[in-house]
């Protein structure tokens, strides 16, 4: 039975979250075949719902749907993936700048925490949270920015290259280095620098690109 998303929603959005996180996270690989019976009996629901998810998912650009066949996985491509974190470099920027500008004293402590709990991690050689500390950092930055559009839209951007976070996180040169941009964009948005902080978060999605480009070749 789907669970774990978003508990208040209607079962069809449950259901929609669930494939969409599984295909973003690259449990369903790229290429692979999706059937509704095969996804009816893996989530415990009848076909409606698994029919309408992948009606939606294919208007988001993850599946391609072949009649009477079911749905091939498409996944976010390389082009697609450079596109969001050009998006990002952008956004990220604005996001940071806006938090310099209103953070408060709660989310300063939060954010300092964040980092210095990665920065212990890094230290010790074990990255096994730093996924879930990367994306919390983040997600307060947003926050802070006190703007609901960049917070959703950034959300969003951040979900979809999620496989791809997840094998960057393999490479422990890119680790060392994210943890200490971090640790800038931090002191600059405790410093309300907005101008620092609006570039340290551009140049950190920049970078975030380039590590991926060249681990995907």
């Amino acid at each position: 039975m789907v669970s774990g998303f978003e508990e208040g929603a209607t079962l069809g959005t449950r259901v929609y979250r669930r494939l969409e996180s599984d295909i973003l996270s690259g449990r369903y690989a790229v290429g692979s075949s999706l059937t509704e019976l095969s996804l009816t009996a893996d989530l415990g629901v009848s076909r409606t719902p698994v029919r309408a998810a992948l009606v939606r998912l294919e208007d988001e650009g993850l599946v391609r749907l072949i009649p009477n066949k079911g749905a091939v996985v498409l996944g976010i491509s390389p082009e697609d993936l450079a596109d969001i974190y050009r998006m990002r470099m952008r956004l990220e920027g604005l996001a940071a700048a806006r938090a310099a500008e209103r953070i408060d004293e709660n989310t300063a402590a939060h954010l300092t925490e964040t980092v210095e709990l990665a920065e212990f991690y890094v230290a010790r050689g074990d990255i096994s949270r730093l996924r879930d500390l990367d994306s919390d950092f983040h997600r307060s930055v947003y926050l802070a920015s006190g703007s609901r559009m960049l917070t959703d839209t950034l959300s969003d951007l951040h979900r979809k290259i999620a496989a791809y976070r997840a094998r960057a996180l393999t490479a422990p040169t890119r680790v060392g280095e994210s943890i200490a941009e971090h640790r800038a964009i931090l002191e600059a948005i405790l410093a309300h620098d907005a101008d620092r902080a609006d570039r340290l978060a551009s140049e950190h999605a920049s970078h975030a690109l380039t590590n991926i480009l060249e681990l995907i070749g």
